[in-house]
């Protein structure tokens, strides 16, 4: 049985940070970094959808990973996503990544190309290979990638020794359980939808990483430690709170990671930047969308939390 405890936990997904000019932000990456260390969290999962990886450059992902693993000085257990839509930049980003001393990396199938499940695997093998010493984590999200992880597809992948289990953002919860079931308790899974954080643990998920996390980690910290004692009515009160101010964040028109962004710049006074395009900005009617989730975010964790 190989030590996955360092997985397990609230792990939010890393959020892109820009300057005024739109490009990479090396403060504001480590102000971020701080934030989640000085909030508890277990780690960061880094360059992913929140880190609005598809619309970066290999240099743009290269220096947040590296502003990311220094500011952290190992305090933070780091998975970064590696995969782009070809496999020598993904191995590139791979290596680099593993020479940094990441914990793990992670990739998405490739998109755009409905490619059979084989190669699929050698896609997902041949970045692992970039990456001999560092664990690897299978990134299931069909409803954005276009292919789903299937059991045969995760059948083959557990060939593969630096395998560690599955980051599960398919809406089905029951998925989780069938990946577990088939894994056992050498691998683990990661639950991806944030409204289902206590459904994904209660049937399997021993770790998590979500997009909303980073808004309001306190809220998913205490629902982890309310479902580590058993107290699952306080957890999906909570829970309902959290999902809340999600529906309410999904109202603008700018894009949810805008929403996110300024809502941090609110509460936390963090300056992330905005987001990258195609991606939707902010417009002025999104402002009174924003404030609200702002203060719903405060409000449950005074309600909550305490603080």
């Amino acid at each position: 049985m190989r030590d996955l405890e360092k997985y397990k936990g609230v792990i939010p997904a890393f959020y892109a940070c820009y300057d005024e000019e739109g490009n990479i932000s090396p403060a504001g990456v480590r102000a971020l970094t701080e934030y989640f260390v000085n909030k508890g969290v277990k780690g960061v999962y880094v360059n992913g959808s929140s880190g609005e990886c598809i619309y970066q450059s290999v240099q743009d992902r290269k220096t947040v990973l590296e502003n990311v693993v220094e500011a952290a000085q190992g305090r933070l257990t780091i998975i970064a996503h590696v995969a782009c839509n070809n496999t020598r930049d993904s191995q590139e980003l791979a290596a680099h990544a593993e020479s940094l001393g990441v914990d793990a990396v992670a990739a998405i199938p490739p998109i755009y190309f409905h490619l059979p499940e084989y190669a699929i695997a050698e896609y997902w093998n041949d970045i692992s290979a970039a990456a001999p010493d560092t664990d690897f984590i299978i990134y299931n999200i069909p409803q954005l990638a276009g292919v789903a992880l299937t059991g045969s597809l995760f059948a083959k992948m557990r060939e593969n020794p630096r395998v560690v289990g599955v980051k599960n953002s398919s809406m089905p919860v029951q998925d989780i359980q069938m990946f577990k079931r088939a894994a056992g308790e050498d691998y683990i899974i990661f639950n991806g939808p944030d409204e289902q954080f206590i459904s994904g643990r209660i049937i399997g998920a021993e770790g998590a990483i979500g997009g909303t996390y980073g808004v309001m980690p306190e809220l998913f910290l205490k629902m982890n430690d309310l479902l580590a004692r058993g107290e699952l009515a306080a957890a999906r009160e909570i829970q309902y709170a959290v999902d809340d101010v999600i529906y309410k964040m999904c109202e603008a028109h700018g894009n949810l990671y805008a929403v996110i962004k300024k809502i941090l710049k609110i509460n936390e006074n963090l300056e992330l930047g905005d987001v990258r395009r195609p991606l939707a900005s902010l417009i002025p009617e999104d402002m009174p969308i924003v404030e609200e989730a702002a203060a719903m975010v405060r409000d449950a964790r005074r309600k909550y939390i305490g603080a």
